[in-house]
């Protein structure tokens, strides 16, 4: 398991770097300092390897208050954006976003992972009626995403991901009219307890 999880986070660290591309296998069994044959023990190519690690994204990011409906919506995309910081695995799963074709079927690319994560919390805000009338939550699920994918495509560009919660904030004060009760807007948190272990 030690191994596996040193494999991973290789593999994500070279990812991030260099892309899929530009990976290769082994540079990633290098940089875990593992042999070749330990590394195909664990993982037969590096295709396996990205799909593990963008399977694995929403396991890493779990918001540090509990809280339900839109909030947890909010959560969810801040811890993300936080986490994105400085957590190799989710860097890589950022820039192999636009490679995914190379690895993993249509059907379960991240888009519709997110997509999926963020619906259970979208549903809940329905039942709770923080949403306004005729929202349709599973496409607000996957404008959500569309839209955190940008903004962390264009923060990446831009300044190196450093403003991308700052950027994510703004997205939701963008948005949360067109998608939220009055009411329920003005409760909403999105500080950096939000989305931070402190």
């Amino acid at each position: 398991m030690r191994t596996r999880a040193t494999l991973v986070r290789a593999a994500a660290e070279v990812f991030a770097e260099s892309g899929f591309a530009g990976a290769s296998v082994a540079r990633i069994a290098n940089r875990a300092g593992v042999t070749l044959g330990a590394m195909y023990f664990h993982f037969r190519s590096k295709e396996e390897l990205a799909r593990e690690i963008v399977r694995s994204q929403p396991d890493l990011v779990v918001p540090p208050i509990p809280s339900q409906g839109l909030q947890q919506v909010v959560d969810i995309t801040l811890t993300w954006a936080y986490q994105l910081l400085d957590n190799p695995v989710l860097l890589a799963g950022a820039r192999l976003v636009m490679d995914q074709e190379e690895f993993i079927t249509p059907e379960e690319n991240s888009h519709q992972q997110w997509a999926a994560v963020v619906l259970p919390s979208f549903k809940a805000a329905q039942r709770k009626r923080e949403l306004r009338s005729g929202v349709d939550v599973e496409a607000w699920s996957r404008l959500l995403v569309n839209a955190c994918t940008g903004a962390q495509m264009h923060a990446s560009m831009e300044s190196g991901r450093k403003d991308l919660p700052e950027r994510i904030v703004e997205m939701w004060h963008c948005i949360l009219p067109a998608l939220a009760v009055p009411s329920v807007v003005k409760r909403l948190e999105f500080g950096e307890h939000r989305g931070r272990y402190m």
